[in-house]
């Protein structure tokens, strides 16, 4: 019976407590209803901005307001903000945007409006929120000062959260990786362009580079190409290094050998190895010293200037060549001269004072005959890394059985092996042997047998070349007496 009476006490209880409580939030409405109708806005705004100066007084926590304009610019922090987030909003946010354009070669992701994410940075935790207000009309009496409001619907910006305590390594450390790394994600994202010049002396660059060559599918000797590679990681790298020895943050390749050897599927590699646009100059297309340094000039940073067959292309007289025609040329002479590139042009917009005007840029010079160029060309600090891509060597081969075979061994490598170590012959010219016969049963069979074409056929200009002609001319001669 006791129970039974403590049972019905406490029920009593309960609902003597559920009516306060709904008394009370009924006051509550009225209250707040009667403020909004009677009191002016102004002085419900003023008690407002008193209500958040004071929670924020005793708040530990700070809050970074990252508008999505500067003025009406872009603001490059929220652009930054929102690719780096791109890769962090997959992990841990529940709503995102996915999207891609003709630029980019993968998928971009973005943070959906309202979304929370949090990082770590370095062991200290921020949050990150992207908060969309939107905006009725460029005459919004709300937002009468805001710029926003004239370009778009809805004013967007990141809210980035942290402790207090943090506040100089957030903003000496933290947002500055946000922008380098973000660039990165950029760069990394791009596709690339090759880019030629117009008849007006302008790049062109609305052709998408689509080369699938790359490092694991070159064709050259593995030492070269890890030779290659190492160089290029420490030029990629080496921008305090430039910085510190006082030279322009570029390097220099010449790429020599005979046709067919690599030379252009080595600068597709590169190209895609550093995620590069290439600048493909012709200078044929290029009429004066003053057109080549605008040229130089208009190629972006992170790209590779390209002169294939610099020997074949125009003429380029050597320095003291152009001293004698200008000591010795007539007025008429020399107003021709200035209407065509020269060594000392094409020296000084490749490596003179207007070189630093761009950086993270590569120089590819292609030849077939290295001896053909000027000494002042091809020295060191210019072309800082001279390769030589020569005939097909057996590990260049391995790779092309490899490419277009899948095979890594066979009883006729050993043969193959020996017959590269005495015959001329380019990788072109294998990749051409093994596509034509690449349906035969015997592939590499054929193979062999064009191999001992060329040896044939190659080993009497061998002889001839070590024999002089006078010697040629008296065994000959023996010969003859012999015959009679």
């Amino acid at each position: 019976m006791d129970n039974c009476f403590q049972d019905h006490g406490n029920n009593n209880n309960g609902t003597a407590v559920i009516s306060t409580v709904a008394s009370i939030a009924a006051s509550a409405m009225l209250i707040r209803t009667i403020v909004y109708d009677y009191i002016p806005h102004e002085i419900i705004n003023f008690f407002n901005l008193k209500f958040h100066d004071m929670k924020r007084f005793f708040s530990s926590q700070l809050t970074i307001v990252i508008e999505d304009f500067k003025g009406v610019s872009k603001n490059q922090v929220y652009e930054a903000a929102e690719v780096y987030l791109g890769s962090k909003g997959t992990l841990s946010a529940v709503r995102v945007k996915a999207s891609k354009s003709m630029e980019d070669k993968n998928l971009a992701f973005v943070m959906d409006k309202n979304q929370e994410v949090c990082d770590d940075y370095e062991g200290v935790m921020v949050r990150w929120k992207l908060c969309c207000e939107y905006v009725a009309s460029a005459g919004n009496k709300e937002h009468p000062d805001d710029i926003n409001a004239s370009l778009k619907s809805e004013v967007r910006s990141y809210e980035l959260t942290f402790h207090m305590k943090h506040r100089d390594k957030i903003f000496n450390s933290y947002l500055p990786f946000v922008l380098e790394k973000a660039k990165a994600i950029r760069e990394g994202n791009m596709a690339l362009k090759l880019h030629t010049i117009d008849y007006d002396h302008y790049w062109v660059g609305e052709v998408k580079f689509c080369h699938p060559m790359s490092f694991k599918t070159l064709l050259i000797d593995d030492e070269l190409k890890k030779e290659i590679v190492d160089d290029l990681e420490k030029y990629v790298n080496g921008k305090e290094f430039y910085k510190r020895i006082g030279k322009a943050w570029k390097r220099g390749y010449l790429l020599y050998g005979p046709p067919g050897t690599g030379k252009s599927s080595l600068i597709a590699a590169m190209a895609n190895y550093l995620n590069y646009d290439i600048y493909d100059l012709d200078l044929t297309s290029v009429s004066t010293n003053k057109d080549l340094k605008n040229l130089i000039l208009g190629m972006s940073n992170r790209s590779i200037l390209v002169m294939e067959d610099i020997d074949c292309t125009i003429k380029l007289p050597n320095r003291e060549e152009e001293k004698e025609d200008n000591n010795n040329n007539n007025k008429e002479a020399d107003k021709s001269e200035d209407s065509k590139v020269t060594l000392s042009g094409l020296l000084n917009a490749i490596d003179g004072l207007w070189s630093c005007c761009g950086e993270e840029r590569i120089i590819v010079l292609t030849t077939n005959q290295k001896e053909k160029l000027d000494p002042a060309l091809i020295r060191a600090g210019r072309m800082d890394m001279h390769i030589h891509l020569s005939y097909c060597t057996f590990s260049a081969f391995q790779q092309l059985a490899f490419n277009y075979l899948g095979i890594s061994q066979h009883k006729l490598f050993e043969e193959i092996q020996g017959l590269l170590g005495k015959v001329q012959v380019t990788p072109a010219e294998i990749s051409g042997e093994l596509t034509k016969n690449i349906n035969s049963k015997e592939p590499l069979q054929e193979l062999v047998r064009f191999l001992h074409s060329k040896d044939m056929v190659q080993e009497p200009q061998e002889i001839s070349d070590l024999l002089p002609f006078a010697v040629i001319g008296s065994r000959l001669q023996e010969l003859s007496c012999y015959c009679l």
